[in-house]
């Protein structure tokens, strides 16, 4: 495995400097054994602090994945059922039609037909200080007021559309409190923490804040032409646990995974039986669109991806913002993937897990998955350009991964979105809405790689 580490110790070297990460870990599993684990970067930079596999991160959605294991042990004891109306165990909960009414299972596949309602961002925004809307979301009486007010968001009858729904997590957690009569956390803990040994994993409290390896969040935005790390607390308030309020490290998040991967048997303790382990991981929902992994679909707090070179591959992200984590496996070949970092805005964090996989199994993602081949030709199109003897000046700039012209003479400034003709930039033709007119745009690179753009009449060549 020496040259797939050298090759993905690299690529994550790289990530990390692109995206401004102070700290990551990593673990990979293998036939339920933990076969790599490393920390990258710094815990926490002013202290000078190393990453470590056990260094505690905030994961974000992945804890969704735990809320979902925890219905479905009060299903298969019989104190719930999947199927039931949210209603029967929160009466407080008024959205929905008697004769359709919202499920259990419809709020677990995000498939309840009520798009996002935006409480995470809120709860981001007022711990990090940046709250524009002042919504009151302080008590469970608050959150079902707001909820509640939702009625006319609605968009789809139940199970017929997929809305990725914070908030359908929290009344889950709510569900789980009243079917089982104890605190979400303390259900958790007990009940899937301890059996799977991830006795330092847990939600916000004193004794994961007092832990010697916790990562210090950051909040990393740009000042100027440089980027700045300011240290924050985890976003994460008591009402959000049951949607992203997990702790956790890679080395106890592979005890996880490796349950999975054993069909629920972690060492001695079977958390789940297989048949009702199964059907979390299956398709319930289709999400609506693809991704280089295949067709998606979602299914009880984890994605399924249908064509990992072949393979299925089962996973979930989140992110609190200064904080993010990603977890997959291939089912069929018994391998999983743990990754964590404390900077939740770095996109690239998302790639590391899909990139490690497949170097496990023989593939070359560089070539073989497309976000690098284009990221790799955007990159390249990317500066400044100027017309024949400098007359005219524009720019190409990527955001969000689109690219984009911009031009700003001293009399007007524009700036035009490129839709590419193919998905992959193949032939790097673009083209501009421009006045209601579809504009081609076409980039050449000779065999010197100097680059030329040309729109419409105009030709620029790359200057920078």
């Amino acid at each position: 495995m020496s040259l797939e580490v050298e090759k993905f110790e690299g690529l994550i070297a790289e990530a990390m400097l692109r995206d401004h990460v102070p700290g990551l870990s990593l673990a990979i599993i293998k036939d339920g054994k933990v076969v790599y684990a490393r920390g990258f970067g710094s815990r926490n930079l002013k202290a000078g602090l190393k990453a470590t596999p056990d260094t505690l991160y905030g994961v974000g959605s992945c804890t969704k994945s735990f809320t979902a294991l925890a219905l479905m042990q009060l299903h298969e004891q019989g104190k719930l059922d999947v199927n039931d109306p949210v209603r029967k165990y929160l009466p407080e909960f008024k959205i929905g039609k008697e004769d359709n009414p919202i499920t259990i299972h419809h709020l677990l596949s995000h498939s309840s037909g009520i798009p996002d309602l935006g409480t995470a961002d809120l709860e981001i925004n007022r711990f990090l200080e940046i709250e524009e809307k002042w919504v009151p979301l302080a008590s469970f009486d608050d959150v079902m007021t707001f909820i509640n007010g939702a009625v006319n968001e609605i968009a789809a009858e139940p199970g017929k559309r997929f809305f990725y729904l914070n908030e359908g997590y929290t009344l889950l957690g709510w569900i789980i409190e009243r079917a089982s009569n104890m605190r979400y956390e303390d259900y958790v803990r007990e009940n899937i923490l301890k059996p799977l040994k991830m006795n330092r994993s847990g939600f916000p409290c004193e004794k994961i804040e007092k832990d010697v390896d916790v990562a210090t969040s950051y909040l990393v935005q740009r000042k100027e032409d440089a980027f700045a790390a300011m240290p924050s607390t985890l976003p994460l308030d008591r009402l959000e646990f049951a949607a992203g309020g997990l702790l956790s490290s890679v080395m106890e998040l592979a005890n996880y995974l490796t349950a999975y991967i054993n069909e629920g048997v972690f060492e001695d303790s079977q958390i789940l039986g297989s048949a009702l382990l199964k059907e979390m991981c299956k398709p319930h929902v289709d999400v609506g669109y693809s991704t280089f992994l295949g067709k998606r679909y979602y299914g009880y707090g984890w994605r399924s991806d249908e064509d990992f070179f072949g393979h299925r591959c089962i996973g979930h992200s989140g992110s609190t913002l200064v904080s993010n984590a990603d977890l997959r496996f291939l089912p069929d070949l018994k391998l999983g993937v743990a990754v964590a970092s404390n900077n939740g805005a770095a996109e690239s964090v998302y790639m590391i897990a899909p990139v490690v996989l497949a170097l496990l199994i023989g593939k070359d993602p560089l070539k073989e998955i497309p976000v690098f081949e284009i990221e790799k030709k955007m990159s390249i199109l990317v500066g400044e350009y100027e017309s024949y003897k400098g007359i005219a000046k524009i720019s190409v700039a990527s955001k969000g991964g689109i690219l984009f012209v911009e031009s700003k003479e001293k009399l007007v400034e524009q700036c035009f979105a490129l839709i590419p003709e193919s998905d992959k930039l193949e032939n790097l033709r673009f083209y501009i809405l421009a006045g209601g007119t579809r504009m081609p745009v076409e980039f050449t690179i000779d065999s010197s790689g100097k680059v030329d753009l040309f729109i419409e009449r105009n030709r620029f060549h790359k200057i920078k």
